[in-house]
């Protein structure tokens, strides 16, 4: 048996050998010998069920990414595991999708993670901040902006690209419908901040906005990054509506290539 998976092994590496030599000059296409970079998902069991209905389907969202095991994919529903720098920074990205560090111990990592170029993904409520929160460097994080209101029920809105030109959005129409998902206005908007690029905002033509709760007016943008780091916020996360459209699955698949593009090591799709 053990010969046999040794004469397997090497039938593979020579498999390989032969159609890489056989690669024209030129050649479009870049395969993966090895997987590309590491990734580390968050979420607790803990959250609203709603958000954590999200994250069930996030999670199966993103090992689809990973079919082929393009790259390291680990999941956790506890930080305690990474709350140190030395933990997190084998990872190129870490996506949040229904919370954030909560002890100082995790938060600390995090932010030290953060400033030493680490990358971040979250979803929704990952950026959810209040007066309760205490955490200030988490607000300077988002681009200063602390919850402000919300809609209610969950509904799809009409979104609009603020920068078409951004590898997140340049192959997204310039405006879209995305599905049912409860939206978060935020105070000051993200784009008073100078270090801060929103690449995709609510349009304005949905107001009044929900049937129970209902936002009037105001500035509302929805995807955005603080370039001060590299990171990304998208405000999608409430539900399990939220991978049923084709146009919002590629946005998810944008952002998550581009953070991990922007690897201070070097862009590992490259490689």
């Amino acid at each position: 048996m053990r010969f046999i998976k040794h004469y397997l092994a090497l039938l593979c590496i020579m498999c390989a050998m032969v159609v890489q030599a056989q690669v024209p000059e030129g050649y479009p296409a870049n395969y993966a010998r090895a997987p590309r970079f590491k990734a580390l998902v968050y979420y607790t069991q803990n959250a609203e069920g709603a958000h954590y209905e999200f994250s069930l389907q996030a999670v199966e969202f993103f090992k689809k990414l990973n079919y082929g095991d393009g790259f390291v994919l680990d999941f956790t529903t506890d930080l305690s595991g990474y709350d140190t720098y030395d933990k997190l920074k084998e990872y190129s990205v870490v996506v949040m999708l229904d919370g954030y560090p909560d002890t100082a111990a995790s938060r600390q990592a995090f932010q030290e993670y953060m400033e030493k170029g680490g990358g971040w993904m979250g979803f929704h409520v990952a950026a959810y901040n209040d007066k309760d929160t205490n955490w200030p460097w988490f607000v300077d994080f988002l681009g200063g902006s602390v919850f402000y209101c919300n809609n209610w029920p969950p509904q799809p809105v009409l979104v609009e690209v603020d920068n078409s030109t951004h590898p997140v959005t340049r192959n997204l129409p310039t405006s879209f419908v995305v599905p049912a998902s409860e939206w978060y206005q935020w105070n000051p908007s993200p784009r008073q901040n100078k270090d801060v690029e929103v690449l995709l905002s609510i349009s304005s033509k949905n107001y009044p906005l929900g049937i129970k709760d209902v936002v009037n007016s105001g500035d509302f943008p929805i995807v955005w990054t603080n370039t001060k780091y590299r990171m990304i916020y998208l405000n999608m996360g409430h539900g399990d509506e939220e991978f049923i459209d084709a146009t919002q699955n590629l946005l998810f698949v944008n952002a998550f290539r581009w953070v991990v593009s922007t690897d201070k090591n070097g862009d590992p799709f490259k490689k």
